[in-house]
């Protein structure tokens, strides 16, 4: 029973953050009656599967399908229409009163997770306007009922704030959103493991959507007092905001994804993606710890959106005094560029892309200089790895971890009902690991070994922020594979 109160709990969480946003949107949809039952009529939208559908709606699956059987056979089609239960009754009118949500979870025997969810508006003297929503989750270690009292009133309570674009109040959530929702997951397994008999954290999740104001009203009211440390925030213009308010209220604030923040005078900014010229001058480094007959060579796409970064490359691999050839991405595919390799060592292939069509032409055709007996390895600034192609992850310290993952796989698959869909990059691990990072710094560590992620704080100076030092050089060898 303890571990089906669980699967509730944990599903709650992620359900009950999105539906009160849902809620006023439903009522736009027509309504229409079908044997005695009221329904809304809803038109299939692109992208949009059957889970999403019910986590909008607030509806199960399986009463999606009882009202569509057609689903049944030939599954979900865009632009079709869906009838979905409103569950009122047929002469209700459909009112904001009666469309809320009123989940409840039911526990019929101590249970190790407690959950308190509630949501209030932050209260922003100027400018007047509105702030994301807030959704405090509070979770509790209870031994007994008996002694669930006494173990809360003698431990030390500290309140941790996470800050992401979840997107709630859009209809239909982009990819990103997405991914910021399983970041949230795997940080919320992470504080129910960080609970103590010494202390009991507490996490405020804040949506702060594209908002700066929302960031900005939450930085001038009194709602985050009491935090003591921020995990998140992706856009430039709302880390401006916060590194402010961090540096006055001495709150360490851990960024998950940027890699170029100005972390001059910032120093409770901590961010975690290594920067351009960290990840040059580790590959450049490695390259020269390597056998001296390395060839290295260059593919480049000319794309626009990543020239910044092999600028950066070329520079450092210069100071580094690497030599090293370009090759144009259409030479490769035109299988002209055994001018600029060597036939008898080494090459390194340095690949720049981010796009996808880009790699799925190129791989073959760097086999089939393999096959013709050019000893070629990859390494590549990007990944690549849930599309099954031959090419290793970042060099960078993200995905480099392992220890205890069927441990947490398992945490994962009891505390919300179902086993995770691996793919690359694994967000909840992130969210996890960087959960406890964030933790871990605020109890005086400065170094975090983490299920995918290894994190080692280095700071330049006493008022500077600081950077994770740790990057991590992974290669692919084409001419071992069979």
């Amino acid at each position: 029973m303890k571990g089906n109160s669980l699967k509730v709990i944990g599903l709650a969480l992620c359900t009950l953050f999105f539906v009160q946003a849902k809620a006023q949107e439903l009522l736009d949809y027509p309504l229409d009656t079908i044997n005695g039952e009221e329904v809304y009529r809803y038109e299939v939208e692109r992208s949009v599967g059957l889970y999403r559908i019910g986590v909008n709606f607030n509806v199960p699956q399986s009463e999606i399908i009882r009202l569509n059987p057609q689903l049944r056979e030939r599954g979900l089609h865009y632009g079709e229409v869906l009838y979905l239960p409103t569950g009122r009754p047929v002469n209700a009118k459909p009112t904001k009163s009666t469309l809320k949500p009123k989940p409840a979870i039911v526990e019929t025997e101590p249970v190790v997770v407690s959950t308190v969810i509630t949501e209030t508006p932050v209260v922003a003297e100027a400018p007047l306007t509105p702030v994301a929503p807030v959704v405090t989750d509070t979770l509790t270690i209870t031994e007994t009922p008996d002694t669930t009292d006494t173990v809360l009133d003698n431990r030390r309570i500290v309140e941790l704030a996470l800050m992401l674009p979840f997107e709630s109040h859009q209809t239909k959530r982009s990819a990103n959103a997405e991914r910021m929702l399983e970041f949230y997951q795997g940080a919320l397994i992470a504080m129910y493991e960080l609970q103590n008999d010494s202390t009991k954290y507490r996490l405020r999740v804040y949506d702060t959507e594209r908002s700066e104001t929302r960031v900005g009203a939450l930085c001038d009211s009194t709602e985050m007092d009491s935090v003591r440390g921020i995990l998140g925030l992706v856009y430039p213009i709302q880390i401006e905001r916060v590194a402010a308010w961090s540096e006055v209220h001495q709150v360490p604030t851990l960024l998950p994804f940027c890699d170029d923040t100005d972390l001059n005078n910032r120093s409770q900014l901590l961010q975690f993606n290594s920067t351009d010229r960290q990840e040059a001058d580790s590959l450049c480094r490695w390259i020269k710890a390597q056998d001296s007959t390395l060839r290295c060579a260059f593919v480049e796409a000319q794309e626009s959106e990543i020239a910044s970064s092999i600028r950066t490359l070329h520079q450092r691999m210069d100071a580094h005094q690497i030599a090293y050839s370009t090759l144009p991405l259409q030479d490769l595919l035109a299988d002209s560029v055994a001018y600029a390799l060597d036939s008898v060592n080494e090459n390194l292939i340095i690949l720049h892309s981010d796009r996808y069509q880009n790699v799925r032409t190129l791989i073959p055709h760097l086999i089939k200089l393999q096959q013709a007996g050019f000893r070629i390895r990859i390494v590549s600034q990007y990944s690549w790895q849930k599309e099954n192609i031959l090419l290793p992850q970042v060099y960078t310290s993200v995905f480099t971890g392992g220890k205890d993952r069927e441990a947490y796989e398992q945490l994962w698959a009891t505390y919300f009902g179902s086993e995770h869909v691996s793919e690359a990059p694994r967000y909840d691990l992130l969210g996890y690991d960087l959960m406890r990072c964030l933790v871990a710094w605020i109890n005086g560590e400065k170094a975090y070994n983490g299920l995918q992620s290894s994190i080692y704080w280095n700071q330049a100076d006493e008022t500077s922020g600081w950077q994770n030092a740790n990057v991590h050089i992974v290669t692919t060898n084409l001419y071992y594979r069979k």
